[in-house]
């Protein structure tokens, strides 16, 4: 049995098909930090240390331990003087200094839409503005932004927390947020901030990284069509847990997140014609293919790709390794 691939969607849903979204799939700075941790063992050898997860994907680390990859969760796991990856997600100033303290060679590959997002943070702090950051507690690009700035930053986890927010001054308030939220929740909440606080500042360029609006778009074109959608992503990763919240509220009767084929449930394939397929930004193109060849066994064996936004974004390599 042939999967065919066409540029458009069909009409026809007598017969299964599947509506495959684009953009999907690795980002510009996924793709910067997972080079950048291969690139490192390439140059240096293993073991090559990695705080934190890279990014989010558990595919993309267990890769990466079997090449050499040791994941640690705090800075001083690392031995004295070997060579430490910063994540994707982005660290707090503290996290460089302890490394600097225990002679840490290091390679920061956080994301540069993250080191933006820092920047802001600076730059209001040092103006004595309160920072609303939206975001989800606990994340780790929450907790190095917020480390940027911990006496100027109040945590904002949704419409939902607005009301609790307490200032200084309500005529010196900014909004910041984390990179991979809901752009629609994350509107609701700015629109609900700025009703308490009418002259919040806005940051310089929407903190929503340009990927995920992407996907959110591309997931809400496939999912007014599909019966079903499944997304590629790990639990841990916000931006393709929000793909199945956008799917389920744009249309799909029904959304799923899994890390591989294999954890597709037949039951929800019953008494569906249309399923959508994307992927978290931080998934790698074979673990959709691998999605695609499943659902082919079960009839959905035609592809229409789906293209909402063109993607050309590309970052460079973290300055340690273009020096090297």
């Amino acid at each position: 049995m042939t999967r065919g691939v066409s540029s458009a969607p069909q009409t026809d849903t007598r017969n299964r098909r599947v509506l495959l979204a684009k953009p999907r799939g690795y980002c510009a700075g996924v793709d910067r930090a997972v080079q950048a941790v291969e690139q490192a063992l390439d140059k240096h050898g293993a073991p090559v240390y990695v705080r934190k997860q890279i990014v989010h994907n558990v595919h993309v680390v267990r890769t990466l331990e079997e090449r050499g990859a040791i994941f640690v969760d705090e800075t001083d796991e690392v031995p004295e003087g070997s060579l430490v990856v910063f994540s994707a997600h982005g660290v707090a100033p503290v996290v460089h200094e302890e490394a600097e303290r225990l002679s840490l060679r290091t390679i920061d590959a956080t994301c540069p839409l993250v080191t933006k997002v820092h920047k802001e943070a600076v730059r209001f702090a040092a103006d004595d503005y309160d920072i609303l950051l939206i975001g989800h507690e606990g994340h780790e690009e929450v907790i190095g932004t917020t480390g940027e700035a911990p006496e100027h930053i109040h945590l904002v986890d949704g419409p939902g927390d607005v009301d609790k927010v307490e200032v200084r001054d309500p005529e010196k308030v900014a909004w910041l947020s984390q990179t991979t939220l809901s752009v629609d929740e994350t509107i609701a909440t700015v629109d609900a901030l700025r009703n308490r606080f009418p002259k919040l500042l806005d940051p310089p360029s929407d903190d929503i990284c340009y990927a995920t609006q992407n996907r959110q778009t591309a997931v809400k074109e496939i999912a007014e069509q599909a019966q079903l959608v499944i997304v590629v992503g790990s639990t841990n990763s916000s931006n393709s847990v929000r793909l199945v919240e956008v799917a389920k509220d744009h249309g799909a009767d029904a959304a799923y997140l899994v890390d591989y084929a294999e954890h597709i449930d037949e039951t929800w394939l019953e008494g569906v014609d249309t399923v959508g397929v994307t992927s978290g930004a931080s998934v790698p193109e074979e673990l959709v293919r691998g999605v695609l060849d499943r659902l082919a066994e079960h009839g959905f064996d035609h592809v229409d790709e789906v293209e909402s936004v063109k993607e050309s974004m590309h970052f460079a390599l973290p300055h340690e390794l273009r020096r090297l």
